[in-house]
C-alpha cells in the first residue's frame, strides 16, 4: 500500500507542477520568455519550440526580442506567433522579431485573475480525483481482505492529508499569481 501512496503523490507533485506551468505561460505585464514555450515553429517539416530555432532575450522588462539561427526562419516565427492567443503583434527588422507586451488594463488584469483561478480550480479537481481513486482502490484492497478496517481508515487519513498539502499549496499558488497580475 505504502507504493500506492507514493505513486498518488507523485501524480499530485505532477498536477501541481502542471499548474506552475500553466501559469509561467501567463503574461502579468512584464515580458516573460515562458509566454512562448507553447508556440511551435516548421522547422524542416518537424515542429520544433521558438527556443529550440532562436535566441530569446528579454532586453527591456516588456519586451522580448527573438534572433533565429536561421533567417529564413523569421517568417514562420512571426506568423506562428500571430496565430497563438498571446495577442501580441510581432514588430521584424529582417534580422530578428521583437514583442512588445502593452501595460495591462484593469479589464485584462481581472480577466487573467479569472483564468488563474479556474486553472488552479482545474489542478484541485485533478488531485481530488487522484485522491477518490487512491481511496476506490484502497477499499477494493479491504474486501479482498488485503488491508483491515484499521489499515483502510488510516490509509484514508494520509491520502486526505496528501490531499489537503496540495490543494493549500495550489491555493498558494493562485493567491501569488493573482497578487502579481494586479499589482503590475
Amino acid at each position: 500500500m505504502e507504493e500506492k501512496l507514493t505513486l498518488c503523490e507523485e501524480k499530485m507533485e505532477k498536477s501541481v507542477e502542471n499548474l506552475y506551468n500553466e501559469y509561467s505561460a501567463i503574461r502579468a505585464g512584464r515580458a516573460n520568455p515562458h509566454v512562448l514555450d507553447k508556440i511551435s515553429v516548421d522547422y524542416y517539416g518537424t515542429a520544433s519550440s521558438i527556443q529550440q530555432v532562436a535566441n530569446v532575450s528579454v532586453p527591456e522588462a516588456r519586451m522580448i526580442q527573438i534572433q533565429p539561427w536561421e533567417a529564413s526562419l523569421i517568417k514562420e516565427i512571426e506568423k506562428a506567433i500571430l496565430c497563438s492567443d498571446l495577442g501580441l503583434t510581432p514588430t521584424n527588422d529582417g534580422k530578428s522579431i521583437r514583442l512588445v507586451f502593452p501595460e495591462l488594463t484593469e479589464e485584462r488584469r481581472k480577466e487573467l485573475a479569472k483564468d488563474v483561478k479556474k486553472k488552479g480550480e482545474n489542478a484541485k479537481v485533478a488531485v481530488r480525483n487522484i485522491r477518490r481513486d487512491a481511496n476506490d482502490s484502497f477499499k477494493k484492497s479491504n474486501k479482498s481482505g488485503e488491508v483491515s478496517e484499521d489499515e483502510l481508515k488510516q490509509l484514508e487519513d494520509r491520502i486526505q492529508k496528501l490531499t489537503d498539502k496540495y490543494v493549500a499549496e495550489i491555493d498558494k499558488a493562485v493567491d501569488e499569481k493573482t497578487k502579481e497580475i494586479m499589482t503590475v
